[in-house]
C-alpha cells in the first residue's frame, strides 16, 4: 500500500475550492436543459480538481440524460482525436471521460478511463468508475471475460482486495472450468480476508492520505477481520476523545463507530445511548437517524439469520412463520424510520423511494402510488419509481394505468435487454393479459423470452396464451 500512495496525487483544497465554481456552472446550465456546455464546464473543473467523485458522478447523470433526450455521440474524427494518448496522463482521462460523456454506455470508454486514472494516479476516480463497469459487463446480453480481468488485475494494483475478488469471481462465472482463475479467486478473498485497508471500508483515498502518521492506527481498526485487542483500544481511544468534547459531533461519531464496528448488541446498545444524549442536547436530526441506522443493523441481522434457519430446513412451518413474523417486523420499523427522515429531510428523495419500497413490500399499495409518483419526478429514481408504480396499479387492480404508466416507461427508456426492461415489458404484459388483450401481452412476453428464455414464467404463459388459455 505504500508504493500506491507514493503515486496517489491529492488535490490541493485551493484547487478543489477553484474547480468547484466550474462545477456549480456546469450544475446551472444542465438545469437548463443545455448539456454540452454542462459537460464541458465539468470537464474544466475536472482538469483542477481530477478527483472530484462527486463531479465525474454529476457528469456522468448530465451524459445519461443528454443521451435520453436524443443527444448525439462526436463524431468519429472527434473521437479517434480524444481516444489518441499523449504524454500527460491527466489529459488522456479527461479527454477520454469527454468520449465517454457523449457515449455513456461504452464499456470500452470505461475500462479505458480506469486505467488512464490509474496512471495518472487518480484512484478515487478509479474506485468510482470501477463499480460502473463492473456492474455493466455484468449485466450485458454478452458480458466480457476480459474487461472482469483487467478490472481484477487494476485492483489488485492498488491493494483492493473485496473489489478484486468479486471482478475475478464474475469471471470465474464465465469459465467454471479455469482452475488457475479458481485459485486466483480464492487466493484474492483470503488476501481480502488478512490484509485489506482500512480505507477500504467506503474511505477515499483523498481521506486516506490526509494523517500518514495515523495510517497505521486506520488499518487496524478497520480490518475485516480485526483482533479483541484492536477493537478495544479503538472504542478506549474514542471514547476518551468524546469526553474530552462531549458535544462535537465528529468525536460522538467516531466513538459510535467504534461501538458498531464490533457488531457487539452490548456495544451498540452503548452507542445508541451516546447517539439519544447527543440528541436531547443539541436537537441534531442525524443523531437520531444514526439510531434509527443501527436498529435496522440489527434488524437485518435477525432477518438474515432466521432466512438461514429456514432455508437449512423448508419443509418446517415453524421456520417460515417465524421467518415471515421477523421479516415483517423489520420492514414496518424501516417503514417508520423512513417516514421520519423524509420529514426532516422533506428534499431528499432518497428517503420517499425507500418509504415506497416498504409500503410496497407491505402490500400497502394505495400508500405507496402517491408517494412513487412524487419520487419519479427526481431523474435519480425515474425509472425505479415509475417501474414500481406501475406494478403498484397493477397490485391495487388498476390495471388500465398499469399498463399505460409501463407502456410510457418502455417507450422513454433507452436500453434494450437490461434487468429493469425485461421487468417493464413482463409487467405490462401481466397487465395486457389481465385486459383480455392477448396478442400484445404475448408480444410482450415474447420479448422478454428472447432476451432471457429463462425470465420467470414468460414460457409457460406465452404458451398458454398461444394456445387459448
Amino acid at each position: 500500500m505504500a508504493e500506491v500512495l507514493a503515486t496517489y496525487k491529492d488535490i490541493p483544497e485551493e484547487d478543489r475550492r477553484k474547480a468547484k465554481a466550474f462545477f456549480d456552472r456546469g450544475r446551472t446550465v444542465a438545469e437548463t436543459g443545455n448539456f454540452d456546455y454542462a459537460i464541458e464546464m465539468y470537464l474544466q473543473g475536472l482538469r483542477v480538481d481530477p478527483e472530484s467523485v462527486e463531479a465525474h458522478q454529476a457528469l456522468r447523470d448530465i451524459s445519461l440524460k443528454r443521451k435520453a433526450s436524443g443527444g448525439k455521440g462526436l463524431g468519429m474524427f472527434e473521437g479517434m482525436k480524444l481516444k489518441r494518448p499523449g504524454k500527460d496522463e491527466k489529459e488522456n482521462m479527461l479527454n477520454v471521460e469527454k468520449a465517454l460523456a457523449y457515449d455513456p454506455g461504452n464499456m470500452d470508454l470505461m475500462l479505458s478511463l480506469a486505467q488512464t486514472a490509474l496512471k495518472a494516479g487518480f484512484f478515487d476516480t478509479v474506485m468510482w468508475i470501477g463499480p460502473i463497469l463492473l456492474k455493466a459487463n455484468a449485466e450485458a446480453k454478452n458480458p466480457e471475460f476480459s474487461k472482469f480481468i483487467a478490472l481484477k488485475d487494476i485492483y489488485k494494483q492498488l491493494e483492493r482486495w473485496a473489489e478484486a475478488t468479486e471482478a475475478a469471481q464474475c469471471a470465474y462465472r464465465l469459465r467454471p472450468d479455469d482452475m488457475e482463475l479458481q485459485t486466483e479467486v480464492k487466493n484474492l478473498g483470503a488476501q481480502h480476508t488478512m490484509t485489506s485497508a482500512g480505507y477500504a471500508s467506503g474511505k477515499s483515498f483523498r481521506e486516506s492520505v490526509r494523517d500518514m502518521d495515523k495510517q497505521q492506527r486506520l488499518l487496524d481498526a478497520d480490518k475485516d477481520i480485526r483482533s479483541l485487542d484492536s477493537m478495544t483500544r479503538a472504542i478506549r481511544e474514542a471514547e476518551a476523545e468524546w469526553k474530552a468534547d462531549p458535544l462535537e459531533p465528529g468525536k460522538i461519531m467516531k466513538y459510535v463507530e467504534a461501538l458498531e464496528r464490533t457488531e457487539d448488541p452490548e456495544h451498540e446498545g452503548r452507542a445508541i445511548e451516546v447517539l439519544d444524549q447527543a440528541y436531547k442536547k443539541t436537537g441534531q436530526f442525524r443523531f437520531r437517524q444514526r439510531i434509527g441506522k443501527i436498529n435496522m443493523t440489527q434488524l437485518r441481522r435477525m432477518e438474515r439469520g432466521a432466512r438461514a434457519a429456514m432455508e437449512a430446513d423448508p419443509k418446517d412451518p415453524e421456520l417460515r412463520k417465524s421467518y415471515e413474523e421477523i421479516r415483517r417486523e423489520q420492514l414496518e420499523f424501516e417503514l417508520k424510520e423512513y417516514q421520519l427522515w423524509t420529514e426532516n429531510y422533506p428534499t431528499d428523495s432518497s428517503f420517499r423511494f425507500e418509504t415506497a419500497q416498504r409500503l410496497f413490500q407491505l402490500q400497502r399499495f394505495d400508500e405507496a402510488i402517491p408517494i412513487f409518483q412524487h419520487v419519479r419526478t427526481d431523474p435519480k429514481y425515474k425509472v425505479d419509481a415509475t417501474l414500481l408504480l406501475g406494478r403498484c396499479f397493477l397490485e391495487a387492480g388498476f390495471v388500465d394505468e398499469a399498463a399505460e404508466t409501463l407502456g410510457a416507461l418502455i417507450e422513454e427508456y433507452q436500453l434494450r435487454g437490461d434487468p429493469r426492461s425485461k421487468e417493464m415489458y413482463y409487467w405490462q404484459g401481466r397487465a395486457l393479459e389481465l385486459k383480455k388483450d392477448r396478442d400484445n401481452a404475448i408480444k410482450r412476453y415474447s420479448q422478454v423470452a428472447q432476451w432471457d428464455f429463462n425470465y420467470r414464467d414468460v414460457q409457460a404463459r406465452i404458451k398458454r396464451l398461444r394456445s387459448g388459455g
